[in-house]
């Protein structure tokens, strides 16, 4: 018969355990418990890990959201112009790609340093630079039909137009960024 003692997980002393972190050796209760592909760690090794892969520096963050606010505004301008072409359905087409063009070049940018912070950034001045272009072609619209023109539900549809350009221009474009592959 073996002498073992019982082990306490380090993060609940009050947990007994039979689960050690494959990294540091400390014991874990299975609720902190994370599983990796090579067994399970506690939540301190997954951090530390995790931090290796974030390389953005702080001015990153600005150049981020600026390229793509710049970006995103010349891609609503031009949603704008293409939406009274084709009842706007060159705005499917166009939208994704616009959204990959600022993907890369944010990544081109910040030197292709990676956060998932920065991704946010990215994101935002994606929004940000939409929503002049949505401003401008939303509120004619919306005053027209407040003042009771059947006109002004069809004057919303550029504004529709913008908001499918976001719809379709930020997941293109935090994907290209963040490096997501969505096949193998």
């Amino acid at each position: 018969m073996t002498n073992t003692e019982t082990l306490y997980c380090y993060i609940h002393p009050d947990r007994a355990t039979v689960l050690r972190c494959n990294r540091c050796e400390r014991p874990i209760c299975t609720q902190d418990a994370i599983r990796v592909p090579t067994g399970y760690r506690c939540p301190n090794c997954v951090r530390e890990q995790q931090k290796v892969f974030d390389t953005a520096q702080g001015h990153d963050y600005v150049i981020a959201f600026v390229v793509a606010a710049v970006l995103s505004a010349v891609g609503s301008g031009v949603v704008m112009l293409i939406s009274g072409f084709f009842f706007g359905l060159g705005v499917v087409f166009l939208a994704p790609a616009a959204g990959v063009l600022i993907g890369n070049a944010v990544l081109s940018a910040t030197g292709r340093r990676r956060s998932r912070g920065l991704f946010r950034t990215a994101v935002a001045g994606i929004i940000a630079g939409a929503l002049p272009a949505l401003a401008l072609v939303s509120l004619p619209a919306l005053i027209g039909l407040f003042a009771g023109g059947f006109s002004g539900i069809f004057g919303l549809l550029p504004a529709i137009w913008e908001v499918v350009y976001l719809f379709l221009a930020v997941p293109a474009a935090y994907t290209q960024i963040s490096g997501m592959r969505l096949r193998r």
